[in-house]
C-alpha cells in the first residue's frame, strides 16, 4: 500500500513539475582561451542541482532544463569556471578562460590563511592531486618527492613507520616536524586517511613557523581536510582501489651446493673438520634439502583501499562525512598484515556574524607486527642468513617447522617464517580525535575565535611466545614461553583562543592576530607479564606459572601567548612578524620558558612602476626572513634525577636504609633552539605558465641535547649509561638552496604540467658537550666539522697474496695469503681502531622529485619519478652474507681467495674469522645514489549521457616504485635508516614492494 501511495505522489509531482515549467533544451560548444580550440569534458551543470552533462570529444553538450531562468556553470580543470544565466536561449557558446595561474590560491598557515602570492616566508604548496598518487597509510609517505627540502624514508612493512626530515638534522633525539590537520595539533598522522585531504602546506622555516614556537623546529606539515559545500545538493563520490604487491628484487644467494662449498672452505682453512651435513663421506649428509628461503617467503601481498564520502550542506551549514577502508596483507608468508577503518566528519556553518564547525574522527586499526628474537636484530637479515639444508618445515619438532640441528649442521640461523607463524604479535590502536570551534565578528574587522580539541590514542598490544622447537639454539622451553599485554592511553587537550583584527586603508592592508593556547598531555600505561605455559595451554596470564604487573603515568602541561602581524602596502611591499612565548612543566622553572620570534618580507618587482620586466615575465618577487624556533626533546621530568629509595648500606654491623641517585641529570636542562635565514626570488613567465623560485637558507641549532661523560669522582663506571648526563651540550648546521620549476600548458586539446624540484643540504655538527669528543654509531661517527653520523670503517688495500706480503705490512694479527689487508692510516705498524677513517656522508647532499602528467580528450597520464644523491651507504645486509662461515651466503662469496685464483676481492672464508675479514670496512661501503619511478598511472574518464545518478566516472591502472635505477646492492638504497648516528647502516630494512593497482573512483 505504502508503494502504491509514493509511486503515485511521484506521479503527480511529476505532472505538476511539468506543466508549472516550460522544459528546454540548451545546446553549444565549449571553447578554450583562444577561441579557437574547442574543450572535451567540461561540466555543464544547471546551478543548484545535480543536472548536468559534459562535452562531447567536439566540445559539443546538450542539457535539457527545467527552468529557463536557470543558470548554467561551465567548470574544468585548469580553467576558471563561468556561470550564465540562460534567459531562455537554447544556444550559448562559451570560451573558459585559463587559470594560468595559482598565485591568487589561499594556502593554510598557521592559525589562518594567506594569499599564496603574499606569502613572505619559506611555504611548499603540496600539490594533493599528485601526492594521492602515492597509495599509502600514512600521510607522511605522500610528500615524498613533492616537495624541495623534504625527505622521507619509509619501510615496506605493512603498517611500518615513516620517516619525514625538513631542511636536514636539528637535533640528536626528536627530528619529526609537527603535523597540523584542521587547526589540531596530531603526533603521528599514520592514523589518518590520506584520501579525505583537501590541501597540504609545509612551513620550512622560521619566518613561516614560528607562529608554533617551541613545537616548529623540525617544520610544520600543514593538512586541511574536506569541508561541508553550503548551499550544495548533497553528493557522494566512491573510490576504490585493489592492488597486488611483491618484491621488485631479490637477493643473490647460494643454493645447497654453493653454501656447502663455502662453509666447507672456511672450516678447512681454519683448521677444522667439515660439519657432518655438509660431508659427502658422511652419513649425515644433507642432500635432499635445499630451501631457497626468498621463494619461500615472499608472496604475493594484497592492498585494497575503499572510501565513501557525502557532501552538502543547506543555506548556513555544510557537512562532509568519509569512511575509509584500507588493508595491507604481507608479501613475506607471515601473518603480519596492517587493517584500518577511519571515519571523519566535518561540520560548519554560520548564522549571521556568528560561524561555527566541529570535527570528529574515529580510527581503529590492527597491526600484526614481525618479530625479532633478540633485540636489535632484522627479521629481513635472519631470512637472508638462512642455510639452504634448513627445511621450512618438520613435522617431528614441536610447532612444526624446520630448525638446525647442533651437531650435523651447527648453525644458528633462525627459520623466520615459523617464528614468525608462531608468535602472536598483535597491536590494537584505537584513536578518536574531537575539534570543536565558534568565531564570531566582534566589529566589522575585529574576530574572535575559540576551538576546543582532544586527541585520545587508546593502544593494546599482546605478545605471545609459545613453546616450540626452531632448532638448537631457537629452543622455546615451558618454562621460557611468556605472555606480554599492555595497555596505553594518551590525551592530549587543547584550548585555543585568538583575536584577529583585519583593516585595510587605501593601500595599507593590516592583518594583526594575538592568542592564548593551553595545552595538557595525560598519559596512562599498565602492562602484565606472564611465564610458564605449557604446549598448546591456552595464552590466558591466569595459566602463566608466574605473573608480575606494573603501572606508568604522566603528566605534561602547557601554556604559550602567540602573536602576528602582517603588512602589505599597494600590493607591493609586504612585512611578517611573529612572537610566541611558550610555558611547559617539562623543565624546571627557572628554565620553563622559551620566546620564539620571526620578521620577514616580500617584494613584488612586477607592480613597481619605475622597474619595467622584460615582456616574456609576468611577475617577479623577491623575499626572505630570520626567525628563531624550538625543539621540545626532553623526556618527562629530564631534569629530576631518579633515587631508589629501597637502597640499604651496611653501617658496622648493622644494615641501614637509604637512598641512591639511579641516574644523574642536568637540572638545568631546556628547549633546544633553531634560527634559520633564509632569502628567495620567485617568478612568473611566459604568461605564468612558467614558475620558478630559488631559495637559499641557513638554518642554525643550539643547545642541542646530548649525553656528555661524568668525572669518575661522581663514582660512575666507564663507558657506562651511568657515566654520562644529558645536558644541553651541542650545535648543528644545516645550509641548502631549493630550486622549483614548473610549466603547464592547457591551451590545447592535449594539456600537460611538468613540475620538479630540487634541493640541496650541507650539515654540519658544531659542537658536542663540553670537549667536543665524538660519538660513535654502527660504522659511523659524529665528530666537530663534519656531517652527523659519517661513515667511518677501516680502509682496504685488496687482499694479501703471499706471507711475503703480511710480513712486509703492517702488523694485522691472524693474517695469511688470502686475507683483506686493511690499510695502516695512521703509519704507526699496527692496525687498529685508530686505523678507521670517513669514508663518506650518509645524509644526501641531493634530493629531487619529478612530477608529469597530462590529459588528451578523456585520457590522463601521469608520471612521478623521485631521488637522492651524494651520500654513501653501509650495505649491513650484504656484509652479512659475506661473513662466510655458517650462515648463507651471497654468490659473491663463491668468487672467494685460493691459491689458484688469486685475482679476486673476495678473501678466503675463515670460520674462526682470525683476520675479521667481515669487519666493517669500505668493502661494504656503496654509493646510495638513485633515482626511481615511484608511480605512474593511466586513467581514463567515462563518458556518460545527461542523468540525476552519476555525475562523473574515472577508472585507472597505476604502477608504484616500477624502476629504480642505482647500482646499490641490497633490496632497495630508499630504505628506512633514522638511527641519526648510526644513519646510511641498511641492516635488513623490509624492501619497498612494488603494486600494481587498479581503481575507480565515481562522483554521484
Amino acid at each position: 500500500m505504502k508503494k502504491i501511495f509514493l509511486g503515485g505522489f511521484l506521479f503527480c509531482f511529476l505532472i505538476l513539475s511539468g506543466v508549472s515549467q516550460a522544459q528546454i533544451t540548451v545546446k553549444g560548444v565549449v571553447y578554450e582561451t583562444t577561441g579557437n580550440t574547442t574543450l572535451p569534458g567540461v561540466n555543464v551543470v544547471q546551478k543548484g542541482t545535480t543536472n548536468g552533462t559534459i562535452t562531447d570529444i567536439n566540445g559539443n553538450y546538450s542539457l535539457t532544463i527545467q527552468d529557463p531562468n536557470a543558470s548554467l556553470i561551465y567548470s574544468f580543470v585548469g580553467y576558471l569556471s563561468q556561470e550564465i544565466p540562460i534567459n531562455n536561449q537554447t544556444s550559448i557558446n562559451v570560451t573558459l578562460q585559463e587559470d594560468i595561474s595559482k598565485l591568487d590560491e589561499v594556502v593554510v598557515i598557521g592559525y589562518g590563511t594567506q594569499k599564496k602570492s603574499d606569502l613572505t616566508g619559506a611555504v611548499s604548496v603540496i600539490d594533493t592531486d599528485d601526492a594521492k598518487k602515492t597509495v599509502t597509510y600514512d600521510v607522511a609517505k605522500m610528500l615524498q618527492g613533492q616537495a624541495p627540502g623534504v625527505t622521507v624514508q619509509s619501510s615496506g612493512e605493512p603498517g611500518g613507520s615513516v620517516n619525514i626530515k625538513i631542511r636536514g638534522i636539528t637535533s640528536f633525539n626528536n627530528n619529526n616536524p609537527l603535523f597540523v590537520i584542521d587547526g589540531m595539533i596530531v603526533d603521528n598522522p599514520n592514523d589518518f586517511a590520506p584520501g579525505d585531504i583537501e590541501s597540504m602546506q609545509v612551513l620550512k622555516d622560521a619566518s613561516s613557523a614560528a607562529i608554533y614556537g617551541v613545537r616548529g623546529a623540525n617544520g610544520v606539515v600543514i593538512i586541511t581536510t574536506k569541508k561541508g559545500v553550503q548551499n550544495g545538493d548533497l553528493k557522494m563520490k566512491l573510490k576504490s582501489l585493489f592492488g597486488i604487491q611483491n618484491v621488485a628484487k631479490k637477493i643473490s644467494l647460494t643454493d645447497r651446493e654453493g653454501y656447502q662449498k663455502i662453509t666447507n672452505a672456511a672450516y678447512l682453512n681454519s683448521g677444522q673438520a667439515i660439519l657432518p651435513g655438509n660431508d659427502p663421506a658422511s652419513e649425515y649428509y644433507i642432500d635432499n634439502v635445499n630451501t631457497d628461503w626468498q621463494d619461500a617467503a615472499f608472496k604475493t601481498g594484497i592492498i585494497q583501499n575503499h572510501t565513501i564520502s557525502f557532501n552538502g550542506g543547506s543555506e548556513n551549514f555544510g557537512y562532509n562525512f568519509n569512511t575509509d577502508y584500507y588493508k595491507n596483507s604481507s608479501y613475506i608468508d607471515t601473518p603480519q598484515d596492517y587493517e584500518r577503518i577511519s571515519t571523519s566528519l566535518n561540520l560548519n556553518g554560520k548564522k549571521g556574524k556568528f560561524k561555527y564547525g566541529a570535527k570528529l574522527g574515529y580510527t581503529k586499526s590492527d597491526k600484526e607486527s614481525f618479530n625479532e628474537y633478540n633485540v636489535g636484530t632484522s627479521s629481513v637479515i635472519n631470512l637472508l642468513q638462512s642455510i639452504p639444508t634448513m627445511p621450512v618445515y618438520d613435522e617431528n619438532r614441536l610447532g612444526g617447522y624446520g630448525g638446525t640441528d647442533n651437531l650435523t649442521q651447527k648453525a644458528i640461523t633462525l627459520n623466520v617464517i615459523g617464528f614468525n607463524n608462531l608468535i602472536d604479535n598483535e597491536a590494537e590502536r584505537n584513536r578518536f580525535i574531537g575539534n570543536i570551534w565558534g568565531e564570531i565578528e566582534i566589529v566589522k574587522g575585529l574576530k574572535y575565535k575559540i576551538s576546543a580539541s582532544a586527541d585520545q590514542l587508546d593502544t593494546h598490544t599482546r605478545y605471545f611466545v609459545p613453546p616450540s622447537d626452531l632448532g638448537w639454539y631457537y629452543i622455546t622451553t615451558n618454562s621460557e614461553s611468556s605472555l606480554d599485554i599492555n595497555d596505553s592511553r594518551k590525551t592530549f587537550t587543547s584550548l585555543d583562543n585568538l583575536l584577529t583584527y583585519n583593516i585595510e586603508i587605501n593601500k595599507h592592508k593590516l592583518d594583526a592576530l594575538v592568542g592564548w593556547v593551553q595545552e595538557k598531555t595525560n598519559y596512562y600505561n599498565h602492562w602484565s607479564r606472564g611465564v610458564g605455559f605449557e604446549d598448546n595451554e591456552i595464552s590466558h596470564l591466569e595459566y602463566a606459572d608466574d605473573t608480575s604487573t606494573g603501572e606508568y603515568e604522566s603528566t605534561i602541561t602547557g601554556i604559550s601567548y602567540l602573536s602576528r602581524i602582517n603588512y602589505n602596502f599597494d600590493n607591493k611591499y609586504f612585512l611578517t612578524a611573529n612572537y610566541r612565548q611558550d610555558k611547559t612543566s617539562l623543565f624546571a622553572k627557572q628554565n620553563n620558558t622559551g620566546d620564539y620570534f620571526s620578521v620577514s618580507g616580500a617584494w613584488k618587482l612586477h607592480n613597481e612602476s619605475f622597474i619595467t620586466l622584460p615582456q616574456w615575465m609576468n611577475t617577479a618577487k623577491l623575499r626572505g626572513g630570520y626567525g628563531t624556533l624550538g625543539n621540545n626533546t626532553a623526556g618527562v621530568y629530564a631534569y629530576t634525577p631518579t633515587t631508589n629509595s629501597f637502597a640499604s648500606y651496611l653501617f658496622g654491623n648493622t644494615l641501614a636504609p637509604g637512598t641512591i641517585v639511579v641516574d644523574a641529570t642536568d637540572p638545568n636542562l631546556k628547549w633546544e633552539d633553531t634560527e634559520t635565514v633564509n632569502a628567495a626570488v620567485e617568478l612568473g613567465m611566459f604568461d605564468n605558465k612558467l614558475q620558478f623560485t630559488a631559495e637559499y637558507y641557513e638554518k642554525k641549532s643550539t643547545d642541542l641535547l646530548a649525553r656528555v661523560p661524568l668525572p669518575l669522582s661522581t663514582g660512575t663506571i666507564s663507558n657506562d649509561w651511568s657515566s654520562s648526563v644529558m645536558t644541553n651540550a651541542a650545535a648543528v648546521k644545516n645550509t641548502g638552496f631549493e630550486f622549483l620549476l614548473s610549466y603547464t600548458n592547457s591551451s590545447k586539446e592535449f594539456k600537460y604540467n611538468i613540475s620538479a624540484n630540487v634541493g640541496t643540504l650541507k650539515n654540519r655538527v658544531l659542537k658536542i658537550g663540553t670537549d667536543d669528543t665524538p660519538i660513535n654509531g654502527t660504522n659511523s661517527r659524529t665528530e666537530v666539522g663534519r656531517s652527523i653520523g659519517e661513515l667511518y670503517v677501516y680502509e682496504t688495500e685488496g687482499l694479501f697474496q703471499s706471507q711475503a706480503d703480511v710480513d712486509s705490512h703492517a702488523t694485522q694479527p691472524g693474517a695469511v695469503a688470502g686475507d683483506v689487508k686493511f690499510k695502516d692510516v695512521n703509519k704507526d705498524g699496527l692496525i687498529t681502531d685508530e686505523d678507521r677513517t670517513y669514508q663518506g656522508v650518509s645524509i644526501p647532499k641531493i634530493s629531487y622529485g619529478l612530477n608529469l602528467s597530462g590529459s588528451y580528450k578523456n585520457w590522463e597520464f601521469s608520471m612521478f619519478w623521485q631521488g637522492s644523491a651524494g651520500n654513501k651507504i653501509y650495505n649491513g645486509t650484504y656484509n652479512s652474507l659475506m661473513i662466510g662461515g655458517l650462515v648463507n651466503h651471497h654468490t659473491d662469496m663463491l668468487n672467494y681467495w685460493t691459491p689458484t685464483n688469486t685475482n679476486t676481492n673476495i678473501p678466503r672464508p675463515d670460520q674462526l674469522e682470525t683476520n675479521q675479514n667481515a669487519r666493517a670496512s669500505d668493502r661494504f661501503i656503496q654509493n646510495g645514489n638513485y633515482i626511481k619511478l615511484q608511480n605512474a598511472q593511466l586513467a581514463y574518464n567515462i563518458p556518460l549521457k545527461a542523468n540525476n545518478i552519476v555525475e562523473h566516472a574515472k577508472v585507472y591502472v597505476s604502477g608504484q616504485n616500477l624502476l629504480t635505477i642505482s647500482k646499490y646492492k641490497g633490496y632497495d638504497p630508499d630504505f628506512m635508516s633514522d638511527g641519526l648516528f648510526s644513519r646510511g647502516f641498511d641492516y635488513g630494512s623490509f624492501p619497498n614492494p612494488r603494486t600494481f593497482i587498479l581503481g575507480v573512483e565515481i562522483d554521484f
